[in-house]
């Protein structure tokens, strides 16, 4: 489980985050929906300790991101915006550097990573050099990168940015079958298809602030909109109204 309650941090003075406070609940997928600038990245990285936040805190499995930021991490598989990987090292060898880093060794390591490979469908590239692969392929090694030491909680910051239609069906049935397993997921996007496809809650960020948070359902009745876009067009738009 994942709690947030108002996250500040300014960046000189430029204001990343003002006001984020939303909980993210094992055994469902949460979406940080947002225009581009929202607040969404920033908030991520408070959440996987890059990020040290001003004001407010975050948890995780009631860990605090600030004192306890190995704990957290154990609890934590991270997609970041940039994908981490190492292009002279094979998908193999990118998934076993991170296992070891979380204390994973011998049959245990290579057993769970032979689990991503047919888990991701990564056969024909789990023995290539990560140089030159295409973006989905760059994802799958992220992910399974990301899952290696079976964490309770994913983080994923625009899981689906640059992949084409299979791939990025390919990843929401990762994402759902991680829910479906009692798994904390929260994931970041710009794209309402995407979070409207996927989300079982919903927190919209605008301007560094969290204006709305819900089940789509209950977007809807809040705004008297009909459907989710609209939803969020009402959303973003009120915040914007009451900063004018």
């Amino acid at each position: 489980m994942i709690e947030v309650a108002h996250l500040a941090k300014r960046f000189g003075n430029v204001v990343a985050l003002s006001d984020v406070s939303f909980t993210a609940p094992d055994g469902s997928i949460t979406g940080l929906l947002g225009p581009n600038g929202a607040g969404k990245t920033t908030a991520l990285r408070v959440l996987y300790t890059l990020v040290r936040p001003d004001q407010g805190f975050a948890r995780v499995d009631g860990l605090d991101v600030s004192a306890d930021r190995v704990a957290v991490q154990r609890r934590l598989g991270v997609l970041p915006d940039s994908r981490g990987l190492y292009g002279r090292l094979s998908s193999r060898e990118n998934i076993r550097y991170f296992g070891r880093m979380h204390g994973l060794r011998g049959a245990a390591l290579e057993g769970r990573i032979d689990e991503l490979v047919r888990l991701l469908d990564m056969q024909e590239i789990a023995d290539r050099r990560v140089e030159g692969f295409s973006q989905g392929q760059r994802v799958k090694v992220a992910i399974a990168r990301a899952l290696v030491h079976s964490p309770q909680n994913i983080v994923l910051d625009e899981p689906t940015n640059g992949l084409d239609v299979l791939a990025t069906r390919a990843m929401r049935t990762i994402i759902r079958r991680l829910r479906d397993e009692g798994r904390c997921v929260l994931f970041s996007s710009h794209i309402m298809q995407e979070v409207a496809a996927l989300c079982d809650r919903i927190v919209v960020l605008a301007h560094g602030d969290s204006v709305a948070a819900g089940t789509p359902d209950e977007l809807r009745r809040a705004t008297g909109e009909a459907s989710l876009e609209d939803a969020f067009v009402a959303a973003i738009g009120s915040a914007e109204g009451l900063m004018a």
